[in-house]
């Protein structure tokens, strides 16, 4: 009993995280290389960090995600080291240990798997396939809108249609925090019920702080402030401070070249999105598509990061969630298929012969399996059916 209990749990998967193959993988495969062969013909360039690091890359100084979202180990010398839950702190160090002296912008994409830890699945893996871009050494509202832009012509080249890009400015938060005088607690916990749109819980929060009555009301208006570029126009009536002027100021700036791109139709605005991340710095963005039940891609400004780790630069980036994505566009029956050059070549006693159809199916293209046949053709066609082939030969 207890072997046949064994048995059957190592044939399984722990929770979060799943085995994909066949057809399934050969789309999510297509679908990175659609949305590479974008990254790429903006001039971004390959890079590849370590799938773990030290505890500290990720820490709390960092601002990325909770120590126990985090997957740790030891190393031998007794060094905490964790798996990678986020691409962005890895670029940033990797940037400021090749590139300390270099002025120029920096463009990197890069795919890979990360792993979060966490009990809150809500049907979401811990284990997920991302693909992103970072553009370092840029402060400019143009890098900005290229970000967006490339994220959406991104989206487009994967085939998928009808999404939005929802763009927030998270200096806009923190200005109307920091006028009102609040401490980096109440900020921690005001920030969770702004993204939530959860205004009673806000309000609560900050009533018998000694908050002036007009802070709190502006602090509230932010979840109302979501929609059309004209938001922005209200934005500015609510901002109390020269710091959340500028930030309405920059996505105006942002608004006017994502129009020169021809993304505009893509793009709305949302000025209560405040990410968990405590790196992001400015313009921050998410994409939504119908069939997903969160966003599909995020990114924003982290001017402060590579700090961090040494460098003075600002930064921008996304990221897209693949399988989100993926998962996305096959409940909307339009993920698509790549091209299905597989052939299944079967002999009976001449392998010579078999070996000669193989040959010629590859020159041709093809990607050919060249197999003796010893059951009936039936099999074989469902065998084929099964694995993605497109034909079988049989000589």
């Amino acid at each position: 009993m207890i072997m046949d209990f064994l048995g059957k749990r190592l044939v399984h998967t722990p929770e979060g995280v799943r085995d994909i193959y066949g057809k399934e993988y050969a789309s999510k495969l297509h679908i990175q290389n659609l949305f590479h062969d974008k990254l790429s013909s903006f001039g971004y360039q390959d890079i590849q960090t370590p799938t773990f690091e030290f505890f500290d890359v990720f820490g709390r100084e960092v601002g990325t995600t909770p120590s126990k979202e985090l997957y740790k180990f030891f190393d031998k010398e007794g060094n905490t080291l964790v798996l990678r839950p986020d691409f962005t702190p890895s670029i940033a160090r990797c940037a400021a240990k090749y590139f300390m002296d270099e002025t120029i912008p920096l463009r990197f994409c890069y795919v890979g798997n990360n792993y979060i830890n966490t009990n809150n699945l809500q049907g979401k893996l811990k284990e997920t396939t991302q693909m992103g871009a970072e553009l370092i050494g840029d402060a400019s509202p143009e890098a900005d809108a290229e970000m967006i832009a490339m994220l959406v012509e991104s989206l487009q080249n994967v085939g998928l249609t009808k999404f939005q890009v929802s763009v927030g400015q998270i200096d806009f938060f923190k200005g109307l925090c920091a006028h009102a005088g609040l401490d980096e607690d109440t900020v921690y916990v005001l920030r969770e019920f702004i993204s939530n749109r959860n205004t009673f819980g806000a309000k609560e929060h900050l009533l018998g702080k000694g908050i002036p009555e007009s802070d709190i009301d502006a602090i509230l208006k932010i979840s109302e402030l979501f929609g059309s570029v004209d938001i922005l126009d209200e934005a500015m009536k609510i901002a109390n401070n020269e710091k959340s002027k500028k930030a309405i100021e920059r996505l105006q700036q942002v608004y006017e070249r994502l129009k020169l791109y021809g993304v505009e139709q893509y793009i709305s605005f949302d000025l209560a999105m405040v990410s968990k991340y405590n790196y992001y710095t400015g313009v921050i963005f998410s994409a939504y598509t119908y069939q997903a039940g969160s966003a599909i891609a995020k990114g924003g400004r982290y001017d402060k990061l590579l700090e961090k780790f040494g460098k003075t630069s600002p930064a921008t980036g996304f990221v897209v969630i693949i399988d989100d994505l993926m998962a996305a566009m096959q409940r909307q029956k339009i993920c698509p298929e790549p091209e299905n050059k597989n052939v299944l070549v079967l002999y009976q006693t001449d392998f010579k012969q078999g070996l000669a159809t193989a040959f010629d199916y590859r020159k041709k293209g093809y990607a050919t399996t060249l197999m003796k046949m010893e059951k009936d053709m039936e099999s074989y066609q469902e065998f084929a059916a099964n694995n993605h082939y497109i034909k079988v030969v049989s000589v």
